[in-house]
């Protein structure tokens, strides 16, 4: 027993002499980055890449927020590099007095070192950290940064984070694998040439290190030229210029270099605009304010000591709504021009301001409204809603280097305050046409909230109900057996007497049928409430059971299926596009989970006589040119056809037979499976054929006139 707890002693003993402080790592300056570079730039593949790229463009960005800069340009190299322009005031190039280095040199070399920590150069930026452009020097293989400044030119290099001297630097020539002599004693901040007079700014050029981001890491084209288009409508007047020259296969750059300027001098009101994907309720209003507040930060004394000071902020509040006739939201918040894409305390304070002002409104016109006792919710309010929130503060507190969130607490009572103040404004307006969008936009929201009401009352009261169970759907469902949803399956049928021959060609087990009579309401031009008003659509959306818009809820639809069947001419076509776009914009997820069919109807019916008792052969054609090809093909055969071939002008005139082997059999029928493959191109052709916006549909009729099939029209 003794033996034993001597070597379990022994052992203790052992393991704790193993752990010691020799074996604690002290990683110094940009070491510490290149060791654990996820922490600092989020991650080592194209997010990472790009997220170093923005690093230094936001910091050319600040020069703009100052009102110092309004040139930016970006070139990608085909060598992998890039380089960041900027007419700014040019990065200091003097000694910094406790480090005894030049401003660039610290800038590039040292953590948390920068002109943003409250010493005056910037009111309000992006940077907070001063640890951007130094981590972007610590993951790059080379870096050379030139500065304009005081009618010089000074140059510097750095591999690695470590300062030092390319012979190549002067040439085109230039690659991270060149030779490099680094400083050993004292650096220098070469002077290169000369510039004209009041000529400033900087150049920067930089090779990400393959040591530390992934090989299939690469610059993300598309994502820059969208957040430098972002950029450049939060900044008016700010041009902004990307040259791709890799000649990288499949981009607008492929054979030659391409270059993409962006300047937009309409500001947020602009960018709303170009956010929006629906038409107008309102016209786009700003709402602008400020506000100041009291924070308490370490500030550094005239001894070199930080103690604890009490600031007085402020921050500056400019929002631009905008409400369309969609049931999407689309809000989109920054701070000093930096996305916040996972929101923060400014948002907060958005969304808080808007459901205060709406539940206000709509109890003070209750009456004339029809609201009774119900309240608007957060997404009855951004129903349709196109927002940009953006504030300006001097050394705003994110959650991370990522700046994902902006954490200042104060800030949201400053933007609820001044959103809740300009919105109200805005909404009691007694200017004429203010006061008509405010009315357009309280009905809005209020058709908004008894739809979602109308949507809870169904899916809690609704439950899938067989032919024996009583049901409160329409009369005129004829309703399947079964109630595997997997299974079962739909029919909306075009016209009365489509429906008896449907009726009996049916599958009753699973197929379902609804008939709807002539077209349905376009609902690309009516309002939420015009929608469920009409007979047609709430049918439609009841039967299938699962609501409709935001509240819809694919997992409780009563059909796997739901197969739209209409005639095969221009006017099934026709109601066919409007069940379409129903079904686009208030029931997507149903299309895209390819649940959405189109039935295939047989536009001929050619009869082969057979000699003798034989019985005659039977062929469906679905198409004009199909059907003179097999005409063609069975004269050459020496076959006999039934003259008049039959054609077919509605289902009605289908026996139930020939409709369950044409057009309803799983067996021998064909389905058009509905899908969206692109969403933003289908809104898009959606909104031209069915629109408010008669112009571009008189253009695209008049263009494709000289293509239209004369003898598809029935007259």
């Amino acid at each position: 027993m003794a033996t034993a707890t001597t070597a379990k002693k022994a052992a203790t003993t052992k393991s704790t002499s193993d752990y010691s402080a020799h074996h604690l790592q002290v990683l110094e300056g940009l070491e510490a980055v290149r060791k654990r570079p996820g922490m600092y730039i989020g991650s080592t593949d194209g997010r990472g890449l790009m997220h170093c790229l923005w690093e230094i463009i936001d910091n050319a960005v600040d020069e703009a927020l100052a009102g110092v800069c309004d040139h930016i340009e970006v070139v990608l190299y085909r060598d992998g590099s890039v380089e960041v322009r900027d007419n700014g005031r040019g990065i200091p190039v003097d000694i910094e007095p406790r480090t005894g280095l030049t401003g660039v040199e610290v800038v590039f070399t040292k953590l948390h070192a920068g002109g943003k920590f409250g010493g005056g150069s910037y009111t309000a930026s992006g940077g907070l950290h001063g640890v951007g452009a130094s981590v972007v020097n610590a993951v790059s293989a080379r870096l050379d940064v030139e500065v304009d400044r005081g009618g010089n030119t000074y140059a510097m290099s750095f591999r690695r984070g470590e300062p030092g001297y390319f012979p190549d630097v002067a040439t085109d020539d230039k690659a991270p694998d060149h030779e490099f002599t680094p400083y050993e004693r004292s650096s220098e901040l070469a002077v290169v040439g000369k510039t004209k007079r009041g000529v400033t700014g900087s150049r920067i050029r930089y090779w990400a290190d393959e040591q530390i981001f992934l090989k299939d890491a690469e610059f993300d084209y598309d994502g820059l030229i969208a957040r430098a288009r972002q950029t450049s409508f939060l900044i008016p007047g700010l041009t902004l210029v990307i040259r791709d020259e890799r000649r990288k296969p499949g981009t607008a750059g492929e054979t030659a270099t391409h270059v993409e300027t962006l300047v937009h001098d309409g500001g947020i009101s602009e960018f709303a605009e170009f956010l929006a994907p629906d038409a107008a309720v309102t016209d786009v209003w700003r709402l602008q304010g400020t506000g100041t507040f009291t924070e308490t930060v370490p500030v550094l004394d005239a001894n070199g000591h930080m103690s604890p000071t009490a600031v007085e902020r402020e921050c500056a509040v400019d929002v631009a709504v905008r409400w369309g006739t969609g049931y999407d939201a689309k809000v989109s918040s920054f701070v000093n021009i930096i996305a916040t894409p996972k929101g923060g305390t400014h948002l907060a304070g958005f969304e808080q301001a808007l459901l205060k002002v709406f539940r206000k409104q709509l109890e003070v016109n209750s009456r004339r409204l029809k609201v009774g006792s119900d309240k608007p919710e957060k997404d009855d309010v951004l129903a349709g809603l196109t927002a940009v929130v953006t504030v300006r503060l001097a050394e705003p507190q994110f959650e991370g280097q990522t700046k994902e969130v902006l954490g200042t607490n104060a800030v949201r009572a400053i933007v609820a305050k001044v959103v809740e103040q300009e919105l109200t404004a805005r909404i009691t307006s007694t200017k004429r046409g203010e006061k008509a969008q405010a009315a357009l936009l309280l009905e809005k929201v209020v058709s908004e909230m008894k739809s979602r009401i109308s949507a809870r009352l169904h899916k809690e009261t609704q439950r899938r109900k067989n032919a024996l169970e009583t049901s409160s759907l329409p009369a005129k469902l004829a309703d399947c057996r079964s109630t595997d949803v997997e299974r079962s399956e739909l029919f909306i049928v075009e016209g009365d007497s489509a429906l008896g021959t449907a009726k009996l060609a049916r599958s009753s087990d699973y197929q379902a049928l609804l008939p709807i009579r002539g077209k349905i309401l376009n609902v690309q031009k009516a309002s939420v409430s015009d929608m469920l008003k009409n007979a047609e659509c709430a049918a439609i959306i009841q039967v299938i059971g699962a609501g409709s818009g935001r509240s819809f809820d694919l997992d409780v639809a009563r059909y796997g299926k739901v197969i739209i069947m209409t005639d095969a001419d221009v006017d099934g076509a026709h109601i066919r596009t409007l069940l379409l776009t129903l079904f686009f914009r208030y029931m997507r997820p149903l299309v895209e989970a390819g649940r959405v069919y189109a039935a295939v109807p047989p536009l001929h019916r050619i009869e082969v006589v057979n000699p003798g008792s034989k019985k005659n052969e039977l062929i469906y054609t679905y198409s004009e040119k199909e059907m003179r090809t097999t005409v063609a093909s069975l004269g050459k055969r020496g076959k006999n056809i039934k003259q008049p071939l039959q054609r077919y002008k509605g289902l009605g005139e289908m026996d139930a037979d020939q409709l369950a082997e044409t057009t309803m059999d799983p067996r021998h029928r064909t389905l058009r499976k509905v899908t969206l493959r692109d969403a933003e191109a289908a809104e898009r052709v959606f909104e031209l054929l069915m629109g408010n916006d008669v112009a571009p549909r008189k253009d695209f009729i008049v263009d494709s006139a000289a293509g239209l099939d004369r003898e598809r029209i029935d007259a």
